[in-house]
């Protein structure tokens, strides 16, 4: 199997309830930061720079039962929600088993913070 190339192809590779998840990450993400995501490390990555890893602000990541939509610096972002989880170094995320799960006002909140702390 050829490993996708963009985030596109990604979504489309995967399997529903998963698929929908990922395009509608990839539908608020895009709309919320200025550079589009790239597959970069083999999952979707937006960055402030021009090329992938340049910055990198938000990914999502699928598994076999859920999508991991993380945040480089979530860390340091207050969420009163509290569903977002520490990850590796200043990094944050949620898993997702429904796109039920995204709240879009919520996570536009995330990200704008996230993209304020890298601009």
């Amino acid at each position: 199997m050829t490993k996708p190339t963009t985030v596109t192809a990604y979504a489309a590779a995967l399997d529903q309830p998963l698929r929908e998840i990922a395009e509608k990450l990839q539908t608020m993400v895009d709309a919320a930061l200025p550079q589009p995501g790239a597959v970069w490390h083999g999952h979707p990555v937006w960055s402030l720079g021009p090329a992938p890893g340049k910055t990198p602000v938000a990914y999502f990541k699928a598994y076999s039962s859920y999508v991991t939509f993380g945040l480089w610096r979530g860390q340091e972002i207050s969420d009163p929600s509290g569903r977002l989880e520490p990850a590796g170094r200043q990094m944050a995320a949620v898993k997702l088993r429904t796109p039920a799960d995204i709240d879009p006002d919520l996570f536009a909140t995330w990200l704008r913070l996230a993209h304020d702390l890298e601009s």
